[in-house]
């Protein structure tokens, strides 16, 4: 459930990481010996243009992959506002860098979820995106420099900008590469024996994934698709903004958990947990039945309140929301399906793991690496905010890309401006480095968790 309802909610508390539920080495500088062959670390400079490392050869055998960009329309509440410098920086460097073959996007690229409820409705998304991307036009212009230079760039849709239309990103980006799949989701498969596959992870989210089927009713549209997290992004932003207020909040309560032999209840009683916990921690100073979130896109049209999507025990005595993702746990499997799920997870293990980065590693293996269906060795991810690289042995790897946010508090280090580099050949290797306030490229791989 990362940056979405995810990653704001891991800010607050890890409540859920390394298993427990809501119920119960040094830094290494590149040397070129490794997986890159080569590295010009040096000291900071203004406009650094040098490649990111010497090349080993004169073949274009590297892919990049950089994540969760969150570019945003307004500088006075995007995430990336001090680090967009050195993004630039880093692209006008990997423009540079004669053996990356490709630079892939892993989805949250164009921020459309992180905006306070202060922002004014809309109804034309395309137009809102085109915004963020006039907002953000150095970066523009540096990633069309990195194809210009011959460098494949490839976008995979993130959560955050699920609704960018293929079309908008082909005005402002000619040339590139879009791995989409279903409506908001994607996944780009490459290397020499089609054995990487890079995805945004949402996919596998409860909170995050497309919902085209929860609100169909209520919205009477097929355009339907913005999942819980929408509507938690909108209200942590909104916290932020206005200096993240102390508010004593009264909610109704559950007091009794559910028999877990009940799955549909008790799936329905995570969901509460979950949004109780987390609206009781976000305090903004808008209240529980103040119709905050005005909507004009994705089928909505209309003002909602956070009571609307909050779970309660209703007059027959089942847990529900009253307006927005009634009866939610009942819609999963749907979901699913529609998203194109190849190994399908479980509500409450999709509720339950949604707080920790060790559930985007657990579905990496689950539908890549372990399916004996997919002759898959490297899988990426991003979604999470917490970089993370993982040797499973027998040559599968796991990594996940992290942020370039200004402050990423996802991760325990507050690591930003992470990335993977996959060097393809008979067996791809990888591993994730960080591009550092002084220009340096680090190896992370061993410090990050593993």
């Amino acid at each position: 459930m990362r940056r979405g309802i995810g990653a704001k909610m891991i800010r607050g508390n890890r409540i859920w990481k390394k298993g427990i539920t809501l119920l119960g080495a040094a830094v290494l500088i590149l040397t070129l010996a490794g997986v890159l062959g080569g590295c010009s670390a040096g000291t900071a400079k203004t406009g650094n243009t040098d490649p990111l490392w010497t090349a080993s050869g004169q073949s274009r055998n590297k892919t990049i992959v950089i994540s969760d960009l969150h570019l945003g329309v307004d500088d006075a509440y995007a995430e990336t506002v001090k680090n967009r410098p050195l993004l630039v920086e880093f692209l006008k460097r990997v423009e540079k860098t004669s053996d990356v073959e490709e630079l892939v996007i892993a989805g949250d690229f164009l921020d459309e979820w992180y905006l306070p409820v202060s922002y004014p409705a809309y109804s034309d998304s395309a137009a809102f995106y085109q915004k963020v991307i006039a907002n953000n036009k150095t970066v523009i212009d540096a990633l069309n420099g990195v194809m210009k230079s011959g460098v494949k760039l490839v976008y995979v849709p993130g959560n955050h900008d699920m609704t960018l239309e293929a079309a908008v990103l082909d005005k402002a980006l000619p040339g590139i590469v879009q791995a989409r799949d279903v409506d908001g989701l994607g996944v780009y498969t490459t290397g020499t024996k089609g054995n990487i596959a890079i995805e945004h992870g949402h996919r596998y989210d409860a909170f995050s994934a497309p919902d085209t089927v929860s609100n169909a009713a209520l919205t009477g549209s097929d355009k339907t698709i913005l999942p819980p997290g929408y509507f938690y992004a909108r209200y942590a932003a909104t916290w932020v903004t206005e200096g993240r207020p102390s508010v004593t909040k009264s909610y109704p309560a559950i007091d009794t958990a559910p028999d877990k032999a009940d799955a549909d209840q008790y799936g329905a009683y995570l969901y509460y947990r979950m949004l109780s916990a987390e609206f009781t921690r976000m305090t903004p100073k808008e209240g529980f039945a103040d119709k905050i979130f005005n909507l004009k896109i994705a089928g909505f049209n209309g003002s909602y309140s956070v009571e609307d999507l909050y779970p309660v025990v209703q007059a027959d005595g089942t847990i529900s929301a009253p307006v927005l993702y009634k009866n939610f746990q009942r819609s999963w499997e749907a979901r699913q399906t529609a998203n194109k799920v190849g190994v399908p997870v479980s509500f409450e293990t999709s509720v339950m793991g949604a707080l920790g980065y060790e559930f985007a590693a657990s579905q990496a293996k689950a539908q890549y690496l372990e399916n004996t269906g997919k002759a898959v060795d490297v899988v990426v991810f991003g979604h999470t905010h917490i970089p993370q690289y993982l040797d499973l042995g027998n040559g599968k790897l796991y990594i996940n890309s992290g942020t370039w946010v200004d402050n990423n508090t996802s991760d325990k280090d507050g690591m930003t401006r992470t990335f993977a580099v996959i060097t393809k050949g008979s067996s791809a290797t990888g591993a994730l480095y960080q591009y550092g306030e002084d220009s340096s490229v680090t190896d992370v791989s061993q410090k990050v968790v593993r």
